[in-house]
């Protein structure tokens, strides 16, 4: 059974860092490319980040980019994502998803789409506060 698990949020102050961490069991990462999106209080899910484990590829949105870093550990079948420089409006509940990718897929940068995502973690809450 394809399984998510998120783990490192907490609190932490403005200007500071957290990395997460997505666990993957069930399958490997190796045809999939994992997604990270947040959703705080009111507002939307955003799909930020999302890295291809084919080819290595990442993908931001302008929200994050230079600040976070997603990377792949396919030995250990996790993702972990880096956040540096955290603003109080990165205070969400972060999600990591999964979708099976296949062909031409494999070699193309991922797309921050969530409904190409078929598989989600439960949720990590991050706060940033003072």
């Amino acid at each position: 059974q394809l399984q998510l698990v998120e783990s490192g949020g907490g609190l932490v102050q403005p200007g500071g860092s957290l990395r997460l961490s997505c666990a993957a069991s069930g399958f490997t990462l190796d045809y999939y490319v994992i997604g990270w999106f947040r959703q705080a209080p009111g507002k939307e899910r955003e799909g930020f980040s999302c890295i291809s484990s084919s080819n290595g590829r990442p993908n931001y949105a302008d929200s994050v980019k230079g600040r976070f870093t997603i990377s792949t550990d396919n030995a250990k079948n996790t993702v972990y994502l880096q956040m540096d420089s955290l603003k109080p409006e990165d205070t969400a509940v972060y999600y990591c998803a999964a979708e099976r990718i296949r062909g031409l897929q494999l070699l193309r940068q991922c797309v921050l789409s969530e409904t190409n995502f078929g598989s989600w973690g439960q949720g990590t809450q991050v706060t940033v506060s003072s």
